[in-house]
């Protein structure tokens, strides 16, 4: 049982020295449902590398060194604290989302999440040490932006499912807002869902999946999720996702959307894969956005 827990453990939780260098080097992600975008992606992150930033590091709860980037488009306009997904890192994933931000007039603060690049730790936890990440850097952005600051929590992937959990937390009243892009309703459900994706039973081999979490990674991996942070969530929500997502089945947003009890929206995409909603309708996204929060007392207009 602790051997099949412990490979468990290494294949979904624990990132070695050479897969955070690859996720470093590998500037976009893999896989044909990418490739026609692979121009976009590389543009948009030497636009951001060229962009003027400034570069902050905050220690986590359990002591780890986290790394975060800011750009800077109008001193007084609210900032988008925004992560990553599994694996991936703020550079890679992120870099649409501050020429995203900029369309929007809004300052942006992308972050490595634990275990990538430029911050410290080797176990992801699927959002449930993350989300304790998020409410850090929002503590940090309060003492150094001032007390007035404005934040929104923006995420893609596992980064929608660690804002997520975040906003159903105490939060203080300057967190304004949630901008949630393809996130999951819980970590044991895409995690089962990834494993019947790889044709192996999901239902025998989950409880070895969270034994490891437990045993080796010293967290417990159904301790919160986004679907129950949801039912508690005060501020407005609004969910982004791809229909035609094989990753992250567009049906875990609706799920988390239902039962969402502050105010907010929906939008889904069609023919847009993982992570592709932005890229495949650009002006739809921007339209959205720009709608929700306008209605929600954050006047928002697109550049």
């Amino acid at each position: 049982i602790l051997t099949v827990s412990y490979v468990c453990f290494r294949i979904v939780f624990f990132v070695s020295k050479k897969q955070k260098k690859a996720v470093k080097e590998n500037l976009v992600p893999e896989g044909k449902l990418y490739e026609p975008y692979h121009e976009d992606m590389l543009r948009w992150i030497k636009e951001t590398r060229e962009l003027p930033h400034e570069e902050f590091t905050i220690t986590s709860f359990d002591g780890l060194k986290l790394y975060g980037k800011y750009f800077e488009c109008d001193k007084n306009a609210p900032i988008e604290l925004m992560f990553h997904g599994y694996r991936g890192s703020a550079e890679r994933d992120l870099s649409g989302g501050v020429q995203r931000c900029f369309k929007l007039g809004r300052n942006v603060l992308v972050v490595d999440q634990r275990t990538s690049c430029n911050s410290e730790g080797n176990v992801i936890s699927f959002g449930v040490n993350e989300s304790k990440d998020c409410l850090a850097w929002i503590s940090f952005m309060i003492e150094h932006f001032g007390s007035d600051v404005q934040i929104i929590m923006t995420g893609i992937s596992m980064g929608a499912a660690t804002v997520l959990m975040a906003a159903g937390k105490q939060l203080p009243p300057n967190v304004i807002g949630v901008l949630a892009d393809c996130g999951y309703s819980s970590a044991k459900e895409i995690i089962k869902k990834c494993a019947r994706q790889m044709h192996l039973p999901a239902n025998i081999i989950y409880p070895f999946i969270k034994l490891g979490a437990k045993i080796y990674g010293h967290f417990d991996l159904e301790e919160y999720s986004p679907i129950e942070a949801m039912k508690t969530c005060k501020i407005p929500v609004i969910f982004v996702h791809g229909e035609a997502d094989d990753f992250v089945p567009c049906e875990m947003s609706k799920m988390t959307y239902d039962v969402c009890k502050s105010p907010k929206r929906i939008f889904t995409v069609p023919d847009a894969g993982h992570g592709l909603v932005y890229l495949v309708d650009n002006p739809g996204y921007l339209r959205e956005v720009s709608e929700f929060f306008t209605e929600n007392g954050i006047p928002t207009k697109i550049k």
